[in-house]
């Protein structure tokens, strides 16, 4: 492991972290961190893949690394091998005797991640029982764990597990995302987390007469219709979104350049991060925003959730709506309704990779397989969950299933027939080992700038502290021009 990598590694552990969403919750807005359960793999997957993985003997335990339960859920839901699970939910029993151990800490604080190095710092000297076998990532950190230097997570084909035959229904900007930079999978994924627009009826009506999607979508269509939009939504009262960071992952997603390249110590701030910034100013000063509501996964943006809220809308992809939104409306079920965004995102995903190190890759392989292979199991969790999954043709098929994929929460509207779309066109921003520090600190510096506290040099000085002192091998910061 290089010099570099490891130092990306203990980062993690010396320095703390927040939520890779840029908040107190994991990426799928999911705070409650209980350990649960459930374990997996599909028992009638191929066996004919590296020596590792045909001639080895398997462990009797498996380890798997985790920040909440919704893994656990997943795997308990589709995985046939399941036996049964620990009444506290931190063991989950096979068929053939195994024990799936879950290992959940929080995302608040950076403490998923400095747990999860710590263990794989300790990986090789580690006892077999005591191994880590799977661990999870988010998109905003996934790079720092398939980097090929850092050889934490195996390739796929190194389990048996052929991308372009096995994954070949997968999105290809998913198995992008978990590659390394050779463009070796090293894992897979689930989830595909498009994101839409999810506004309130009600409001809706009020200032446009329609709570309609397709007339709403016009309305929404891009950020000059939708300045338009905010400033009709102002005169009746209403703000159009709770907080300037909820914008921030449509900017975000259409960077050019990597925060820093590998091999380089300069790092590079994207212009359309300094358009998220300068559209954010003008649309606070505006009052299109709340300004009461300062960033996300805090109790103030819980509350522009509520009916008492006077917010129109919130940008989220399909986990945002079950995890976040949901939890916090309370008022009846059809209030909400999806569109269009003004620009085409992905927020999210969890990514499954195998460990190096692994003493039990046979479970390993079958479980990627049943939970991110199989259309039966994908189409399984969409339809109990709502999550829009990592299938493209079965999404593609669900958008037309009005029938098959009603959203209770939605009133029984089809959210699919939304988020296809936006899924097909999806290009990902280059990602590197720094986005989550980044994404964090970023907006953490201008939110000071954007509630008057400092001056917007000033913000500018405190990123390149706080990003310098989280990853000190840093030598500068350039800014756009």
């Amino acid at each position: 492991m290089k010099k570099k990598v490891v130092s990306i590694l203990l980062a993690a552990i010396v320095a703390a972290g927040t939520a890779a969403c840029g908040g107190g919750a994991d990426a799928n807005g999911n705070a409650d961190v209980k350990t649960d359960a459930d374990a997996g793999g599909d028992a009638d997957a191929e066996q004919d893949g590296t020596d590792a993985v045909s001639d080895t003997d398997e462990g009797k335990v498996i380890n798997i690394y985790s920040w909440n339960n919704e893994f656990s859920q997943r795997v308990q839901a589709v995985y046939p091998e399941v036996k049964e699970t620990s009444s506290d939910g931190t063991v989950t029993y096979l068929k053939d005797g195994t024990e799936i151990h879950w290992i959940i800490n929080p995302n608040q604080d950076g403490v998923y991640q400095q747990k999860l190095d710590e263990a794989l710092l300790n990986q090789a000297d580690a006892a077999a029982d005591d191994k880590v076998d799977i661990f999870l990532s988010e998109t905003d950190y996934v790079y720092k764990y398939t980097d090929a230097d850092a050889d934490v997570a195996m390739p796929l084909t190194d389990l048996g597990i052929d991308p372009e035959k096995d994954l070949a229904d997968q999105y290809e900007f998913t198995k992008v995302t978990a590659s390394d930079g050779n463009g070796v999978q090293r894992g897979s994924t689930w989830q595909c987390c498009p994101g839409l627009l999810v506004y309130r009826r009600d409001i809706a009506k009020d200032v446009f007469g329609t709570d309609d999607p397709e007339e709403i979508g016009a309305k929404v269509k891009d950020w000059d219709t939708m300045k338009t939009t905010a400033a009709e939504l102002k005169e009746k009262g209403y703000y159009t979104f709770s907080s300037y960071a909820d914008t921030f992952r449509l900017y975000g997603n259409s960077i050019s350049q990597p925060w820093m390249s590998a091999g380089e110590t300069v790092l590079r701030v994207d212009q359309k991060i300094m358009d998220w910034v300068s559209d954010s100013k003008e649309w606070l000063d505006a009052g299109y925003l709340n300004k009461t509501v300062k960033g996300q996964w805090n109790d103030d943006w819980n509350k522009a959730m509520s009916s008492e809220s006077e917010v129109f809308a919130f940008l989220f992809p399909a986990w945002g709506i079950d995890f976040t939104l949901k939890p916090n409306w309370d008022g009846d079920n059809g209030a909400w309704a999806v569109t269009n965004p003004p620009q085409e995102y992905n927020w999210g995903g969890s990514y499954i990779h195998a460990c190096t190190g692994t003493d039990n890759p046979k479970h390993v392989k079958d479980i990627i397989l049943a939970l991110t292979a199989d259309a039966e199991n994908l189409a399984k969790i969409s339809q109990d969950y709502g999550e829009f999954t990592n299938a493209r043709s079965s999404m593609q098929e669900a958008a037309q299933n009005d029938e098959l994929y009603p959203s209770e929460f939605l009133g029984g509207q089809n959210a699919y027939k939304y988020f296809a779309p936006v899924a097909e066109n999806i290009q990902m921003a280059p990602l590197s080992a720094y986005d989550q520090g980044c994404v964090e600190l970023i907006q953490n510096a201008f939110s000071d700038y954007f509630q008057g506290q400092v001056e917007f040099d000033k913000a500018k000085s405190n990123f390149e502290t706080a990003i310098r002192e989280r990853y000190p091998e840093i030598t500068e910061v350039q800014w756009p021009e």
